[in-house]
């Protein structure tokens, strides 16, 4: 007869379920993991420096030590049960079962292997390294070596226009001329010149950990005309996808059995664009320049608030006020902060509300804003 409790009566069942799940989320890493530090990334923070002064450095350091340390599970499975099980003598090597004994010749030899790849990788100053192979992959002009490469993704990735998705470890991001992979172990590398890429898949998940609502997630292939690198796939939020393709500079086909479904918020941006393109247009005055967008800083400044909704004489009582900031947004970065203003559960409602200017904070409608000519 099974007695409850009688698993918390054996140390060494309770131990290993415990390491078992403690090794599980270590290697794919929750959510709650993250939060409370448990990461290589977070263990090993001090010796791996900082990721935003040097990608591919950081990388390489990163992956070796995850190699070494996911290596280390089984033995230190072992010396676990020497604790939580000390009646087996597993300390004494000799008097251990063929089991046991077997059991950590291989943990040991795991160890040993890994620690003499990691030695071949850092030969040469980790010439040997997968990431250092991948970069080996785009030497040619421009770039003399793959440190040349090395030294452009650590560059563009230090940018703050870059798109950037996912968690440490496993993340996406795409830079003015790169986009990047970042895997347990790896980190793929293809030039935005050279690929082209194309949504295979779409899935809808009906409920999301982080935000508790229903999200769609795009698998997207990554197909290069270099020889030297391999396609491979990355997964984007859809609500992430129009960031996503406005840094692509690569070519996105879309496969014929995948729809994309779109967000409220872009929907909103597609008709707040048609709306403004109606509006009476705003010319500059002689010898004005057009500064970037302090939104975005990727394109110039093309957007002027004026009064005109009064005048139109839609609205006798307007709240609206004259604006007399120069041009200092573009279109979607005032759409967008349009969106955020907005009671999120009344989407009815968005095109007819007003709004304070992002600079002044004077009361705009989208009547009165205008494009600059």
């Amino acid at each position: 007869m099974f007695r409850s409790g009688s698993i918390m009566e054996s140390p060494e069942l309770s131990f290993t379920l415990a390491y078992v799940v403690l090794a599980f989320c270590f290697v794919f890493t929750p959510n709650e993991f993250r939060a409370a530090g448990l990461t290589v990334q977070n263990v090993f923070a001090s010796w791996l420096g900082s990721e935003d002064v040097g990608f591919i450095q950081y990388h390489v350091r990163r992956t070796s030590v995850t190699a070494l340390v996911h290596s280390a599970l089984p033995l230190g499975y072992y010396l676990g049960m020497c604790v939580a099980a000390p009646e087996k003598n597993l300390v004494l090597i000799h008097q251990v079962s063929g089991g046991w004994r077997t059991f950590l010749l291989l943990s040991l030899f795991l160890q040993f292997l890994s620690w003499t790849l990691l030695i071949y990788w850092s030969r040469r100053h980790w010439h040997n390294h997968p990431i250092s192979r991948a970069l080996q992959a785009h030497v040619r002009p421009p770039f003399s070596n793959w440190g040349a490469v090395a030294t452009s993704i650590n560059t563009e990735f230090r940018r703050i226009d870059k798109f950037a998705t996912g968690v440490p470890g496993a993340s996406v991001v795409v830079t003015d001329s790169w986009v990047l992979k970042v895997t347990t172990y790896r980190v793929h590398v293809a030039l935005q010149s050279e690929c082209h890429v194309t949504v295979t898949q779409s899935r809808q998940h009906q409920l999301s950990p982080d935000s508790g609502s229903p999200v769609e997630i795009l698998t997207l292939r990554v197909d290069s005309i270099n020889p030297g690198v391999r396609p491979f796939t990355i997964r984007v939020n859809s609500s992430d996808y129009a960031d996503f393709r406005e840094k692509l500079r690569a070519p996105i086909r879309v496969s014929p059995n995948v729809v994309i479904h779109q967000t409220m918020s872009e929907l909103f941006l597609e008709t707040f664009r048609a709306q403004v393109e109606l509006n009476q247009v705003y010319s500059l005055p002689a010898g004005q320049e057009v500064e970037s967008c302090i939104g975005c800083m990727q394109v110039p400044a093309g957007i002027k608030l004026v009064r005109l909704c009064q005048t139109a004489g839609l609205d006798q009582e307007s709240e609206c006020q004259q604006c007399f900031c120069r041009p200092m947004w573009c279109l979607m970065c005032l759409g967008r902060w349009f969106a955020s203003r907005q009671d999120q559960q009344r989407p009815e409602t968005w095109l007819s509300s007003r709004v304070p200017c992002p600079t002044c904070r004077s009361k705009f409608c989208i009547l009165d804003i205008c494009t600059v000519r």
